[in-house]
């Protein structure tokens, strides 16, 4: 891979936008590259979370508007349906993953770190999605879920950019830090969870990302099915026991 870099150790993979000379704008390679770079870890028992993060000053400057202008309809069809492919393999990736967002998220970048669980970013960091006024389509699922409709379609209709704590007191980010400080404070918060019990954080997130898309009463019968399948298939009683254990003990 050259458009997208996979590092791991100790449970955590780093997944690292890689076109810092185009401003790691999405184009077809990085789209399939992604896209196959998470579904890969998805699969690896060593891995339990993911850090989405990106070479240079630029988060993403969106889609590569370059690569575009040669493409027919049919080929502009293709590759928005890689990158959908692509956001979804990490929307429905079945492990936590954190974005870190520095410089510029514009549009397929607000789509990245949006399909992520939770997003630090630094104070320079800012966020557009300017699809519609490029004369396209785009951002317009996730981000009304996430910011309401009224801010999205303001950010959509007219290029409205957020800025780092703007997004924070939006509930895009979650928290806003220094240059120097955002990676270390997203592998403390990977650390954490690449220590916690596999089974339970993986039901959690999946309770979440489906209890949100039901009524109560559904949401609550997804839970309750995790609490079965959590006390069928793990060592409950033993990590129940061990929480709050000091190390030496």
């Amino acid at each position: 891979m050259s458009t997208v870099l996979v590092l791991a150790s100790d449970g955590i993979a780093h997944v690292i936008l890689n076109r810092p000379e185009s401003r790691n704008a999405l184009n077809l390679q990085m789209c399939e590259e992604l896209g196959a770079a998470m579904r890969r870890l998805a699969n690896d028992e060593t891995v339990r979370v993911a850090i989405l993060r990106a070479h240079g000053p630029v988060f993403c400057a969106g889609a590569d508007l370059k690569e575009r202008q040669g493409m027919d309809a049919a080929q502009t069809r293709a590759r928005r349906m890689k990158a959908f492919e692509a956001y979804d393999a990490i929307e429905s990736f079945p492990k936590p993953a954190i974005a870190v967002v520095q410089g510029a998220c514009v549009g397929s970048g607000c789509e990245i770190a949006a399909s992520c669980d939770f997003v630090y970013c630094t104070e320079k960091a800012s966020f557009r999605t300017p699809e519609a006024l490029w004369g396209t389509v785009g951002a317009t699922q996730r981000l009304p879920r996430i910011l309401g409709e009224r801010l999205a379609k303001e950010m959509l209709f007219t290029g409205r950019v957020l800025s780092a704590d703007e997004a924070l007191e939006a509930g895009f980010v979650n928290r806003v830090l220094a240059e120097d400080k955002v990676l270390e404070a997203a592998l403390e918060a990977a650390r954490i969870i690449a220590k916690a019990p596999a089974g339970s954080i993986a039901l959690a997130k999946r309770c979440v990302d489906r209890g949100t898309e039901l009524g109560r009463k559904g949401a609550l019968a997804v839970e309750i099915e995790a609490i079965e399948e959590n006390l069928a298939a793990t060592d409950w009683k033993s990590n129940i026991a061990a929480f709050g254990r000091k190390p030496d003990q």
